[in-house]
C-alpha cells in the first residue's frame, strides 16, 4: 500500500511517500497558491499509483490569523444579538489593564436576532422565521440558545437561510460544537463560517488538481489528530484549524513507539513557529477548547502549544534595547538573508549558519550564502540570537510539561521541523532531559504523520445533570466532571470508578478533592477510530558518535 502525506508550511512544502517499508521524501518551496506546492511536492517525491492521499493545511489558520476570511453575518436569538461583542466579561490580559480583545470575527451591523426560545425544558416561544431579516453575506453562522440540546430551531433557521442565500456558506453551532456555553459555541460557529468559503475553495481546487494529476482525493488531517473527507472538512473549517501541527503530534507519537518511547514531547520548530505537545502512554493530549488569534475554538485538538520562534524568525532590537527574534518571519519569500533570496534582515537561520551549526549546502541542492547572513547580523551577536530563541522555545516546553504537573525528565525529546535537532540538545539539557530523538525524516515528519494518520470522528453528548442519574455511560469515551457549583470540568476516560478517579485528579491538579461532593456530568465524549496504514521504517546501520561531555 503506497500512502502519500503532504503538509504545507509557511517555507517549505513537505511531501513523504510510504511503499512497502520504503519511506521517500521530498521538500520544495511553498507558493502563494498552495495547491501548486502540493502537487509540486508529490511530484518530487516520485507518487504514483498512490492509495491514500492526506493533506495538512495552514490556509484556515492564516486566514484566521490575518482576518482574510468571508463577509459574514451572524443569527441569534432576538436579544441576544450581541453574544459575540459581550464575550464573558473577562479581561483581555490579568494585569494589562487597557489591553483590547481581538475584535470578533462579525461586526455587530451583522449580528442580527431571530424570534424564538428555548429553554433547558422544551419551548418558551415559537419560531418565527418571518423574523428573520434579509441578510448581505458570504458565509452566516447561526447559534440559537440551548440548541445543544434541541436543534430543532437552529436546523429550521440553517435551512432557510440556505434557501433565501444559496450562494452563501451557512453554518449552524450544533453542527460543529453541540455543547453547552453559548459564548464559545457561538464563536466556534462564527469562525468556521467566517473560514469556510477560503478552505473550501482551497480544497476543492486542490481535489480537482489531484484527479487531474492521477491521484486520489485527498484527505485533511483534522484538529484532533484524525483524517476527515475533503467534503468535510471544505463544510466545517474550524475542523481543520490545526491541521499541520497535528500531523506532526501523530508522526512523533509513531516514531516515539517505534524507538520504544511511550512518554515523550514533541517539538516541532518549522520555519516560522514551534510547536509542542505531551505525548503519554503513546497517544498525543487533546484538549476539549483552546484560543486560536484570541477566540475561544470548543473543538477537539490536540494540546498543542505553539510559540512565534523559527527558523526564518527575524531579530531587532526594542525601544527599550532588548534583543528580540519573532513572531514577525521572513518566510517563504524573500527568506532568510542567507537563502539569496534578497532577505536583508538577521533570521535564526542566518544564526545558526555563522556558527557553523550548519552546512554551506543543504541536500536540497540549496547553496547559502555566509556572506549575506553576516551582512544582515551587522551589529548582533548570532550566539545572542540562539539564546534568545531558545528561551522562548524552553518557556514552550515548559507550559506543556511543568506547568500542567508533569516532570519533562521522563519523557523523551522527540526534535523534528526543519531547525528542532539544531537546537534539541540545549533544550533538553536545561529541562532534565537524557534523550533526544531525531527520526531520519525529522524535516518532513509532520508529512510522514499525515500520511500514517488515523480516521478519526469525534461525538460529543451534552448532559449537564447529576452523575448519580446517569445510568447509560458508554463503556469507551471520556466525561466532562465538575463538583456541582463550578464553571468548569475535568475530562476524565470513562470506565469502572469514573467519581473516584475525578477526585484524584482533581487534588493532582488542584491540591484538594471533595468526595463528599455531588458531581455533575456535564459531556460525553466518544471517537469512531479506524487505524492508519501501518508505519514500517527501513532499518539503518547503527553508528556512534563521540562528543565532549
Amino acid at each position: 500500500m503506497a500512502v502519500l502525506g503532504v503538509d504545507v508550511g509557511g517555507t517549505f512544502t513537505d511531501a513523504v511517500l510510504v511503499a512497502d517499508g520504503e519511506v521517500r521524501t521530498a521538500k520544495v518551496r511553498t507558493s502563494a497558491r498552495q495547491e501548486e506546492s502540493v502537487l509540486a511536492a508529490a511530484r518530487a517525491v516520485g507518487a504514483s499509483a498512490v492509495e491514500r492521499f492526506t493533506h495538512g493545511t495552514t490556509v484556515a489558520t492564516n486566514a484566521l490569523l490575518e482576518r482574510k476570511g468571508a463577509r459574514t453575518a451572524f443569527v441569534a436569538t432576538a436579544g441576544f444579538e450581541h453574544m459575540l461583542h459581550l464575550r464573558r466579561q473577562n479581561r483581555a490580559h490579568l494585569y494589562r489593564l487597557c489591553e483590547d480583545h481581538p475584535s470578533p470575527l462579525v461586526p455587530l451591523e451583522r449580528c442580527v436576532g431571530v424570534r424564538e426560545r428555548l429553554g433547558p425544558n422544551g419551548v418558551l416561544e415559537p419560531l418565527d422565521l418571518e423574523s428573520l431579516p434579509e441578510l448581505d453575506a458570504e458565509a452566516i453562522a447561526v447559534c440559537l440558545l440551548f440548541s445543544f440540546r434541541d436543534p430543532s430551531h437552529e436546523r429550521a433557521v440553517a435551512d432557510a437561510l440556505r434557501r433565501r442565500h444559496p450562494g452563501a456558506h451557512v453554518v449552524a453551532s450544533h453542527e460543529v460544537a453541540p455543547e453547552f456555553r453559548e459564548y464559545e459555541r457561538a464563536s466556534t460557529a462564527a469562525a468556521d463560517a467566517y473560514l469556510g468559503p477560503s478552505l473550501g475553495g482551497y480544497l476543492r481546487r486542490l481535489g480537482e488538481a489531484a484527479r487531474s494529476h492521477g491521484l486520489p482525493e485527498p484527505l485533511v488531517m483534522r484538529s484532533s489528530g484524525g483524517v476527515a473527507t475533503l467534503e468535510e472538512a471544505a463544510a466545517h473549517a474550524s475542523w481543520a484549524l490545526l491541521s499541520g501541527p497535528a500531523g506532526g503530534v501523530v508522526g512523533a507519537a509513531r516514531v516515539a513507539a517505534l524507538a520504544g518511547f511511550d512518554d515523550a514531547i514533541a517539538f516541532d520548530m518549522g520555519g516560522t513557529s514551534t510547536d509542542v505537545c505531551l505525548i503519554t502512554d503513546g497517544s498525543a493530549e487533546r484538549s476539549v477548547e483552546r484560543s486560536i488569534a484570541g477566540l475561544p475554538i470548543r473543538l477537539p485538538s490536540v494540546d498543542v502549544h505553539t510559540v512565534g520562534a523559527g527558523g526564518g524568525s527575524i531579530a531587532w532590537v526594542d525601544a527599550g534595547g532588548a534583543l528580540r527574534v519573532g513572531p514577525e518571519s521572513a518566510g517563504a519569500d524573500p527568506g532568510p538573508a542567507c537563502y539569496r533570496g534578497g532577505g536583508t534582515r538577521p533570521t535564526v537561520t542566518d544564526a545558526n549558519l555563522l556558527l557553523g551549526r550548519l552546512p554551506v549546502r543543504l541536500p536540497d541542492g540549496l547553496e547559502l550564502d555566509r556572506d549575506a547572513a553576516e551582512g544582515a547580523f551587522s551589529g548582533l551577536d548570532p550566539q545572542d540570537v540562539v539564546d534568545v530563541v531558545n528561551a522562548e522555545m524552553l518557556r514552550a516546553l515548559r507550559v506543556v510539561s511543568v506547568e500542567r504537573g508533569r516532570d519533562p525528565r521522563g519523557f523523551a525529546l522527540v526534535a523534528f521541523g526543519g531547525a528542532g535537532p539544531l537546537h534539541a540538545c540545549a533544550l533538553a539539557e536545561e529541562l532534565g532531559i537524557e534523550t533526544v530523538l531525531v527520526p531520519d525524516a525529522a524535516g518532513v515528519l509532520s508529512a510522514l504523520g499525515l500520511a500514517v494518520g488515523e480516521e478519526r470522528r469525534d461525538h460529543v453528548r451534552s448532559v449537564v445533570r447529576p452523575l448519580a442519574e446517569v445510568d447509560d455511560l458508554p463503556a469507551e469515551g471520556e466525561a466532562d466532571l465538575r463538583y456541582r457549583g463550578q464553571s468548569f470540568e475535568l475530562t476524565v476516560p470513562l470506565g469502572a470508578d469514573l467519581a473516584g478517579r475525578f477526585h484524584r485528579l482533581h487534588e493532582q491538579r488542584y491540591g484538594y478533592a471533595d468526595r463528599d461532593g455531588e458531581l455533575e456530568l456535564v459531556a460525553i465524549r466518544t471517537a469512531d477510530v479506524r487505524p492508519g496504514p501501518e508505519l514500517r521504517l527501513p532499518r539503518v546501520a547503527a553508528a556512534t558518535a563521540t562528543g565532549l561531555p
